[in-house]
């Protein structure tokens, strides 16, 4: 009897330790794409976190009431950025067609447990 009830307090404390919780943070990265419209001085933004597209999915960005999120200009969508918590890493211009399309790299730290 004083085996089964030492092999059932060691059972139970084993479980117990598996409540632990992962509270390690790895680096998403996401890209900022500037596109300029054809005949404005407004642009186009695009915000690639990596995701797969889809043709029959709107993967476009939202805002809180379900309309979609619209930014005035580059820099407007660049503070919308930091605002979220993304931080800057780099900035490259693509020359494509006489049209300069602006690129701009962000990083953000994460919990696993949201990655996943």
């Amino acid at each position: 009897m004083k085996k089964v009830f030492i092999l059932v307090i060691v059972l139970s404390a084993s479980f117990a330790s598996f409540a632990q919780t992962d509270t390690s943070k790895i680096e998403q990265y996401c890209q900022v794409i500037a596109t300029p419209r054809l005949f404005s001085n407004k642009v186009t933004i695009d915000i690639d976190f990596g995701e797969e597209k889809g043709y029959l999915k709107d993967d476009r960005l939202k805002t809180n009431d379900g309309s979609l999120k619209k930014f005035n200009t580059i820099i407007d969508a660049l503070n919308f950025m930091g605002r979220d918590g993304w931080v800057f890493i780099n900035a490259y211009l693509v020359h494509m067609a006489n049209t300069e399309i602006h690129h701009f790299a962000f990083k953000k730290l994460i919990s696993k447990a949201t990655a996943q």
